[in-house]
């Protein structure tokens, strides 16, 4: 279930895991942070990085168009504990959880002194533009160049064109992508040819997070791997029917990949990015 991924723009193989066809990488926040800042010296464009939790993963196993997705992101970033346990059973000693939120605010906090540029896509109607204003208030000095909220429905197979030429035009360093899995990951994956951004990062339910709209589940929750449990009992009617299906669905495909009475083989990585 382990094996290690080749980085050639870095020079260094970073270690990582397959959970049920999904290249996991074996990293954890200053890791993760370090192979980040180390990608936006660089100016390549294009490059994508997905939060992998078990509502992406069984999303993955369930649809093959959202595992190519999952599987040609340069990173999967462990933002699930289910995951990061999974990881150092199978002896990656290091690996912890990158939590997309967490990871926002670290990366914005270090962009005020490196200047790095911000663009946020996603998100309801003005929850763009307010975490902007939240952003630069926690943050001054830190530079948010351009929102976009793409019209409501299933855009993420096709390209956004009217924001794509936002993002073209102002070429930001770090696009933040919040949409609902798989859409943002399908989105991202779409663009990467086209976006003139250094990276992409799908954070989900991270721009309702830091604008106040959906409160966040209490830190002792997260450590335990209970904030599905938190957020399906605040919104039950949403989240219910996601949890109820991915939790038993992910751990019997678990059990069969870790008995190996069943096989969930990785797809060959697929860049079109350099080496």
């Amino acid at each position: 279930m382990s094996h290690d991924g080749r980085i050639p723009q870095l020079g260094y193989t970073m270690k990582e895991i397959n959970v049920l066809g999904a290249r996991v990488s074996a990293l954890n926040i200053d890791s993760a942070v370090s192979l980040i800042e180390e990608w936006l010296r660089s100016p390549q464009t294009g490059r994508y990085v997905w939060m992998a939790g078990v509502h992406g993963v069984m999303e993955g196993y369930w649809d093959s168009e959202v595992r190519r997705a999952h599987n040609a992101a340069d990173a999967a970033l462990p933002d699930g504990m289910p995951l990061t346990w999974i990881g150092r059973l199978l002896g990656c000693r290091d690996m912890g959880r990158v939590y997309g939120p967490d990871l926002m605010l670290e990366l914005m906090r270090r962009s005020v002194e490196r200047r790095y540029t911000h663009f946020f896509y996603g998100g309801k109607e003005g929850v763009a533009e307010t975490l902007q204003q939240r952003m630069e208030e926690r943050f001054p000095g830190v530079r948010i160049i351009g929102t976009w909220t793409p019209p409501f429905g299933e855009i993420c197979r096709v390209q956004d064109d009217e924001g794509l030429a936002m993002i073209n035009d102002v070429q930001p360093d770090l696009l933040w992508v919040g949409m609902s899995t798989p859409k943002q990951e399908l989105q991202m994956h779409a663009f990467r040819d086209e976006a003139k951004a250094k990276l992409m990062i799908g954070v989900g339910a991270a721009f309702d997070f830091h604008t106040g709209l959906v409160k966040q589940a209490p830190r002792w929750m997260q450590c335990c791997g209970l904030e599905w449990l938190y957020r399906m009992s605040r919104e039950p009617r949403r989240l219910g029917r996601r949890y109820l299906r991915c939790n038993p669905a992910f751990l019997f495909h678990l059990f069969c990949q870790a008995t190996r009475l069943r096989r969930y083989p990785l797809e060959e990585r697929k860049s079109t990015h350099e080496a």
